[in-house]
């Protein structure tokens, strides 16, 4: 089979195919220099460059080093020009300029339709007002690129070529530059489409949003989803289901933009259920509607780019059996920077982590898809994160709603269970949202330390093929040792009660859902550690009874053997009633990204930076609290690993029961939302 076929439109032959447009050609029109690099590329460089052969012609030690050497000089001619934009699907490019769509959003990403889709070819259709040349590549699992066609387009005669995708089991994307010569030229249109099949029917979809207090955000989604006729066309209903104090019905400019989508929205109010309780209810409304094929969970703080919600429908509408189809995750503030390409569960440590030869935290406009080599190859997932993901409706009616945990791997389980029924989820490159960050906070010490660790049991007892969990037991007591030497109490007695909630079998999930938040802040507030004052002069000063030993200011153990030494002296110390008057003043001030177990440990006290830098906590150590949740951490931990095989059974067992419709319908009436007083005040 030939990789490509020239077709042109007057041609005389008839062609029975239909072709579906799954992807069209689009940039960004608010002249945002930030999120450019995702949609054109100005770069002078025509291929990838892998890195075993950037390794191997620099002599460098290190691929990566490379790889990322060769980016950078390319990047640094480059010149971003939102000018040339002209609207939502054009760009205009003056005489003898060269672009590239090589780039994230208008790429074609082949490997992934040729390893979930029947799919076998692809059409490229480029239209222009002048005469342009069009030069067609396609790329290898390595990430070389090769040159495909080169077609001249002129006005009105739009060209077509028609491209394999069986060549692409492991990886490659298509994309097509294009030139201009002696005239200024405009695009006036380009897609990608794939024939369509007899019986073909596409599939429409509800979204639902879950919002905790942040009403200007759901009224951007209304008028984004309004303003979007592409949109509408496929979308049945945008269910947002809001959980806060602060209603969206409340905010200004909400009437205007829920009367501009009409039917099509759907307000629903209850109390606060956490991620997995707005999600489930999603879910659960869109299901009992019975109008769509598929529901798309959607976070309420996310920018959305509208073509990734269609590509995401009409790449589903084409898998083999129902697919659970993700999006990417771009950082808001770093809007050219995707969080992750992909994720997978490490069994063993049942950990979520990088899946395949991804990278987390990559900025498209320091090396772009071109010039990335590990991007090429197909990244497989084991989940996808609910910012944006999209169900099939038949997923949820065979293997239930969310977990009911409030926040914390409901995702994450969500995938892993469907992949034990035989169900594939993937995260489709081009379908993406605009996330705040989480990167500059740490979760894990502060109320949501009790999900963390609940929640990561729970999907362990669920689901892990090893015997008592593997690795988990052992892990899960080193992070409250790791806790304990850094002063962190109150991260520790959240685990800790989450373990003891774990034991009392699955009936409490259900049961404290809507009650375990308030209950979780009132515990920490009598610690002192988690107590953050923004007023950073109402503490002492600080003042050191014994200075450290040669003047050493503690470092990261490098060594095993150096870690186990390092830990053991910690512990010890730790054991131990703190010199006289060592607590009565912060010994040291500890930036946030500084508090680590191997510098807090060789400290009575210190005062602690916010990781979003609001303030600071006083760190205070207590041999009696360390002695105390150290024996406490150990009982419960040899509890669970002696009741595993009951308690996994249990859960396993009940796993159907408390992910049932019929179960949260009865959660769902037990929470509705509260009566607001007049004037209410924020609980952040």
């Amino acid at each position: 089979m030939s990789v490509a076929k020239k077709t042109k439109k007057s041609e005389t032959e008839v062609d029975a195919t239909v072709w579906k447009t799954v992807h069209r050609v689009v940039f960004p029109i608010d002249g945002d220099t930030d999120t450019l690099p995702l949609y054109v590329d100005f770069n002078a460089a025509q291929r990838v460059v892998s890195t075993e052969e950037s390794t191997a012609k620099s002599g460098a030690k290190s691929g990566a080093n490379a790889t990322t050497a060769a980016a950078s000089s390319n990047v640094s001619g480059s010149r971003q020009r939102t000018d040339y934009i002209k609207g939502r699907r054009e760009i205009r490019l003056p005489a003898f300029r060269r672009v590239s769509l090589g780039t994230y959003f208008n790429a074609f990403p082949a490997s992934y339709w040729r390893a979930h889709t029947d799919v076998e070819q692809v059409r490229l259709t480029v239209e222009t007002d002048g005469d342009a040349t069009v030069i067609v590549y396609r790329s290898t699992p390595r990430g070389t690129a090769n040159r495909v066609e080169s077609l001249q387009v002129s006005q009105g005669s739009p060209v077509t070529i028609d491209l394999s995708i069986m060549n692409f089991a492991d990886g490659g994307w298509y994309w097509f530059d294009l030139a201009t010569s002696e005239a200024a030229i405009t695009l006036t249109n380009a897609h990608w489409s794939v024939p369509q099949p007899e019986g073909f029917q596409a599939g429409t979809l509800s979204v639902g949003v879950t919002t905790f207090n942040r009403p200007d955000f759901c009224v951007k989604h209304l008028r984004t989803f309004a303003e979007s006729p592409d949109l509408t066309e496929v979308l049945d209903e945008l269910i947002v289901t809001d959980q806060g104090n602060q209603r969206v019905r409340d905010e200004e400019g909400f009437e205007e933009a829920a009367a501009n989508l009409g039917h099509r929205f759907r307000l629903v109010e209850q109390a606060n259920l956490g991620g997995s309780g707005g999600f489930a209810r999603g879910m659960q409304e869109t299901v009992k509607a019975g109008k769509s094929k598929y529901v798309m969970l959607l976070d309420d703080d996310v920018l959305i780019e509208t073509e990734g919600i269609l590509r995401a429908v009409q790449f589903a509408d084409f898998t083999r059996r129902p697919t659970i189809v993700g999006g990417h995750m771009f950082n808001l503030y770093e809007r050219s920077v995707v969080h992750n390409f992909g994720e997978t569960i490490n069994e063993y440590r049942f950990r979520y982590e990088s899946a395949g030869a991804s990278q987390e935290v990559h900025d498209f406009g320091a090396s772009n898809l071109r010039t990335t080599p590990w991007m090429h190859r197909r990244i497989d997932v084991d989940y996808n994160g609910w910012w944006m993901c999209l169900i099939p409706t038949s997923i949820i009616e065979e293997i239930g709603l969310s977990l009911p945990v409030f926040i914390k791997w409901d995702d994450v389980e969500y995938g892993i269970r469907a992949k034990a029924h035989g169900f594939t989820t993937v995260t489709l490159p081009g379908a993406a949202v605009w996330h705040m960050p989480w990167t500059e906070k740490d979760d894990t010490i502060d109320w949501q330390a009790y999900f963390h660790q609940r929640n990561r049991w729970l999907a362990t007892m669920l689901h892990s093929p090893y015997s008592r969990g593997g690795r988990m037991p052992i892990e899960s007591m080193m992070v409250d040792l790791r806790h304990l030497l850094s002063m962190q109490y109150s991260a520790v007695e959240l685990r800790l009660q989450a373990l003891e909630d774990l034991l009392d079998g699955p009936d409490h999930l259900h049961r404290n859902i809507g009650t375990k938040l308030p209950e979780i802040r009132r515990v920490r507030s009598t610690f002192s550690d988690a107590q953050v004052s923004k007023d950073l002069a109402k503490f002492p000063p600080v003042k050191r009874v014994k200075p450290p030993k040669f003047g050493h200011i503690p470092s990261a153990p490098a060594t095993m053997p150096a870690i186990v030494t390092q830990a053991l002296s910690a512990v010890i110390n730790a054991a131990r009633d703190p010199r006289e008057g060592a607590v009565d003043f912060p010994e040291a001030v500890v930036p946030a990204m500084d508090a680590r177990w191997w510098r807090l440990a060789k400290l009575n006290s210190a005062l602690v930076s916010a990781s979003d830098g609001a303030g600071a906590s006083w760190y205070k150590r207590d041999a009696k609290t360390f002695r105390k949740y150290m024996i406490r951490s150990v009982s419960l931990h040899q509890k669970l690993m002696r009741r595993w095989d009951e308690l996994s059974k249990t859960y396993q067992d009940e796993l159907p029961n408390f992910t049932s419709p019929e179960v949260w319908e009865k959660t769902f009436a037990a929470n509705p939302a509260p009566v607001l007083p007049v004037e209410t005040v924020t609980d952040k």
